[in-house]
């Protein structure tokens, strides 16, 4: 039958069903029954399935929690009517009480009014409950609600959490394709006048996996909220951090001085259309500083090939090399020229979770500029000049013009890589490499002819593929280049061969 609402069947305390004393406890006197609940609502229980254990085994019987739905959540759940259950999580009942089968049973509502934030806490045992036994029940239910509630609050932190993260890595997408009007408005409901700027700088954090989340949370609150932080959804290790703030870059040296094992890049000022060269020379600038010792460093800390060669030279032949791309809609070129950077910067798959894609969409869109500019994305001193050019260009933003037309004189990759300055710089890169025994500069440079493969270069040299890929890693520390994984390094690298004459500049068509 239905019981009263007071959570009593009217059986007099002290009887066969009264619960038993409890144990004494270490300071001397006994805990009562109220004490022991209210235990279970410290840090270290605060478990449903423990709190209804405890109940199930202070009465003598057995317990169960279930939610709105009827799905058990904790204990041992006996024959229940469905509809009596269905009675309580409903609040017709506040609570019910009935003999079944020589077992009396118990149904506390716990929780809310209306399923499916209610629940029923159903309690049998073979003796009738007495007063003491029910408020034990009505407490426990009490103590149920608490758990369930914050276990709620908890869980619907982690999806706001989760929603805002994935807001980050949204404009952070956005930027990546140059799609700047869009990257503000999804900015501006969440983080107001974060993108009300021309510029930024792009950061990359790395540490080790266990411990980017708390990584990711000391980043936003060094930048005090005044910059986009993402987990990077390439790389584990990795936290990036677009920042418009000129303070970004010393709080974030400041933050990675103080841990071990963590690692920061950075890139120089670019608009914010330009977020997708920023985070490469982030990237760069990241395998620099882990070989210094203050595990820090900036893309512009370091000479670069581009900057040794003549600017208005290098910017007709990029507008040229590129110039087919020039026909086809603003959103087309900038989501291909986009996909194309991280493509020739990361491996596809990288790529396709950086931007969001597939990677077979990021193949296809790299197929598409292959086909369109005429040249074969396997060589490697062809990625190096197309990334070249794509660097150039976003530099400058897209501005096709006339002096760009092959004419009498036409500037060619040849001539870009033939000035003194580029040269020598050339030339003192790679004689580092003379210091070693090993033939490290014969190595690296077959193995840039094959492409990068290792058991290629292994069997032209007559070596152990293993041997290739130990010279190689021997060379980064001296270059202070990370060239396994493909992208700018490499390509600087690439570009050093070029000018010192160790590799012939490739064939492209008009440049």
């Amino acid at each position: 039958m239905a019981g009263r609402e007071d959570g009593t069947d009217g059986t007099p305390g002290g009887g066969p069903g009264r619960a038993p004393e409890l144990a004494r406890g270490r300071e001397g006197p006994r805990a009562s029954w109220a004490e022991e609940l209210l235990d279970q609502l410290r840090p270290a229980g605060r478990d449903v399935r423990k709190v209804v254990a405890w109940l199930a085994e202070s009465v003598h019987g057995t317990a169960c929690l279930l939610d709105g739905a009827g799905t058990l959540l904790a204990g041992q759940p006996p024959v229940l009517d469905e509809d009596l259950v269905a009675d309580v999580v409903t609040g017709r009942f506040a609570s019910a009480a009935l003999q079944d089968r020589g077992r009396h049973v118990r149904l506390v509502r716990v929780g809310g009014t209306h399923p499916p934030s209610a629940g029923v806490l159903a309690v049998s045992r073979a003796d009738p409950f007495d007063r003491q036994a029910a408020e034990m029940v009505t407490r426990t239910a009490a103590v149920l609600e608490l758990l369930l509630r914050a276990r709620e609050t908890t869980a619907a932190g982690h999806r706001l959490e989760q929603a805002t993260s994935a807001l980050r890595l949204a404009v952070l997408q956005l930027l990546m394709v140059e799609d700047i009007v869009s990257a503000r408005r999804v900015a501006a409901g969440l983080w107001p006048g974060l993108l009300d700027t021309d510029t930024a700088c792009v950061y990359v954090v790395e540490a080790h996996r266990d411990v980017r989340e708390r990584l990711a949370t000391e980043c936003l609150d060094a930048t005090e909220g005044q910059a986009l932080v993402v987990r990077c959804p390439a790389v584990d290790e990795q936290v990036i951090v677009v920042a418009p703030a000129e303070t970004a870059g010393r709080k974030l040296r400041s933050l990675v001085g103080g841990r071990p094992h963590t690692f920061l890049g950075g890139s120089i000022r670019h608009s914010l259309a330009r977020t997708a060269t920023a985070y490469g020379q982030a990237v760069s600038a990241l395998a620099v500083a882990r070989f210094r010792p203050e595990r820090a460093a900036v893309y512009a800390e370091r000479t670069h090939p581009e900057r040794l060669m003549d600017p208005e030279a290098l910017h007709v032949w990029s507008a040229r090399l590129l110039r087919p791309l020039d026909t086809l809609p603003h959103h087309t070129r900038a989501e291909l020229l986009a996909t194309t950077r991280l493509g020739l910067e990361f491996t596809a798959v990288s790529a396709a979770k950086i931007l969001g894609v597939s990677r077979n969409t990021v193949r296809a869109r790299m197929e598409r500029v292959e086909a369109l500019l005429g040249t074969d994305f396997s060589r490697l001193t062809v990625r190096a000049a197309v990334h070249l050019a794509l660097n150039t260009q976003a530099g400058l933003g897209h501005q096709p013009t006339a002096e760009a037309a092959p004419g009498p004189g036409t500037v060619r990759l040849g001539d870009l890589l033939a000035g003194p300055a580029l040269r020598g710089w050339a030339h003192e890169l790679l004689g580092r490499l003379t210091a070693d025994a090993r033939d490290l500069r014969g190595t690296l440079r077959t193995w840039i002819t094959v492409g990068g493969n290792s058991e290629r270069a292994a069997q032209l040299l007559g070596i152990h593929a293993q041997t290739v890929r130990e010279h190689v890693r021997g060379v980064e520390p001296v270059l202070e280049r990370q060239l396994l994984a493909a992208g700018s390094d490499l390509y600087e690298v690439v570009l050093a061969h070029l000018a010192a004459g160790d590799l012939d500049p490739p064939a492209l068509e008009g440049a």
